[in-house]
């Protein structure tokens, strides 16, 4: 009998499936999943904003960090270091949420100015660049054929395959010199992007991020062996839908989740693994 009414406890409790969008990161000992936030404010918790960890949220599973999928790239990793320094002190010293959650906003606000440096510092150290994409298109005729780049670096996100990857102000790209850019592009496609580099648009979904950079990795190699840019674009863009077919198989293998019927907390649990 007792068995049969845990067993009915079991099959009552509520299960979300749908929640993970995209799921690649280790930070450490964490996982860093990218989640549908819409499905979870509708279905979980409603104020679910920008991202959540285990100590916060008890729906996150353990040893994992969420990300809303609606922030832009800009906000990713500033999102996942708010994240975990806040999982942190709540585990570590049982700290509240609030206290907790002020000291990740003043980190936060560290790495902004951080990033704020580097970038201009990186922006003064270029020279001119041209204002034509791949074809030698020049797409606002008032501007010189060369300038220099101002304000347009947002985030250095470190290095892939010995390019270096900067999440930019794309909607100040368009308006000053090309405003054709889209979601991303790389220095052997646009000729105003700096030798070595990949540019990825800030206003884009976190989501998409990971899929810009991929296209853009692929193009770039295609055409430095000689392919074209129309034929480079179109094999990356085909190498990357079959990564979205990938990546929405496995997330389709990932465990719905449960619901508790605790959806927050004011105080964290002290984990005795925390260093």
């Amino acid at each position: 009998m007792v068995f049969s009414l845990a067993f009915a406890s079991c099959q009552s409790e509520k299960r979300v499936e749908g929640v993970y969008r995209y799921s690649f990161e280790k930070q450490g000992r964490f996982i860093v999943s990218i989640v549908d936030g819409s499905k979870i404010r509708q279905n979980i918790y409603k104020e679910f904003v920008y991202g959540g960890n285990e100590q916060r949220y008890p729906f996150v599973p353990k040893g994992e960090i969420w990300i809303d999928n609606a922030i832009s790239s800009e906000e990713y990793e500033l999102t996942v270091r708010h994240e975990l320094n806040e999982r942190h002190l709540m585990a570590k010293f049982a700290m509240t949420y609030q206290a907790a959650h002020d000291s990740s906003l003043a980190l936060e606000l560290t790495i902004r100015h951080r990033n704020e440096s580097i970038c201009s510092a990186h922006e003064s150290s270029l020279g001119m660049v041209s204002v034509r994409d791949y074809n030698g298109k020049k797409e606002i005729q008032s501007i010189p054929d060369s300038i220099r780049l101002q304000n347009i670096y947002r985030i250095p996100m470190g290095n892939r395959k010995g390019i270096s990857i900067w999440v930019v102000d794309g909607y100040r790209v368009r308006k000053t010199f090309f405003p054709d850019f889209g979601f991303s592009g790389n220095d052997l496609s646009c000729h105003f992007i700096p030798k070595n580099e990949i540019w990825i648009d800030g206003q884009i979904s976190c989501e998409e991020t990971e899929y810009s950079i991929a296209t853009e990795l692929i193009e770039r190699k295609l055409i430095s062996e000689g392919k074209s840019y129309d034929d480079a674009y179109e094999t990356a863009i085909e190498s990357v839908r079959q990564q979205r077919v990938k990546m929405a198989d496995y997330v389709g293998t990932l465990p719905k989740i449960a619901v508790p019927d605790s959806l927050d907390r004011d105080t964290g649990i002290l984990d005795p693994n925390e260093n």
